[in-house]
């Protein structure tokens, strides 16, 4: 397994560099910035650097979430296909959860939702709860960009921190 791991991280280290693995890497969710950021801390990329190409990244499928995401999971329930209706369910679900907590504060539930540097609570699960509260395209887009800003404040100074240490 670590034989593929490192072929993996030796194509992209190679064909992409590092700073555009940082910002790819910051784009897959669950990983997301809060990956990115201490990847670009080993890469030895500056923080400052790390920081804008994980914000940056991180935001790309942002607008496509909230764009896309309602009818996707409408069409995924609609399937005949078994796989696709529980994917739909499991994020229905997931919504369902978070919904309570973030709809009462709107704008602010969604920041700091997503500004917690925990997996699941980044950008992409952000971006589904402010769609499917029907919160407006470009105040859930400023939302979920202050909160990943937030959680790559924390990330950078947690990351770069224990990287200056040792």
């Amino acid at each position: 397994m670590s034989a593929i791991i490192e072929a993996i991280k030796g194509f992209f280290l190679e064909t992409v560099g590092k700073e555009l693995c940082v910002f790819f890497c910051s784009m897959i969710p669950i990983i997301e910035l809060r990956g990115a950021i201490p990847m670009g801390a080993v890469f030895g990329i500056p923080w400052w650097q790390a920081y804008i190409l994980s914000v940056l990244g991180n935001m790309v499928p942002v607008p496509f979430i909230l764009l896309l995401i309602k009818k996707i999971i409408q069409w995924m329930s609609d399937s005949k296909i078994k796989f696709f209706n529980k994917i739909a369910n499991f994020l229905l679900h997931k919504v369902e959860k978070k919904r309570a907590g973030i709809e009462k504060y709107a704008f602010w539930g969604v920041c700091l939702f997503v500004a917690v540097p925990l997996p699941v609570t980044g950008a992409w699960t952000g971006s589904l709860v402010a769609a499917m509260i029907d919160m407006k395209f470009w105040k859930a887009l400023l939302s979920c960009l202050l909160g990943v800003m937030i959680s790559g404040v924390i990330m950078t100074i947690v990351s770069y921190g224990i990287a200056a240490i040792f």
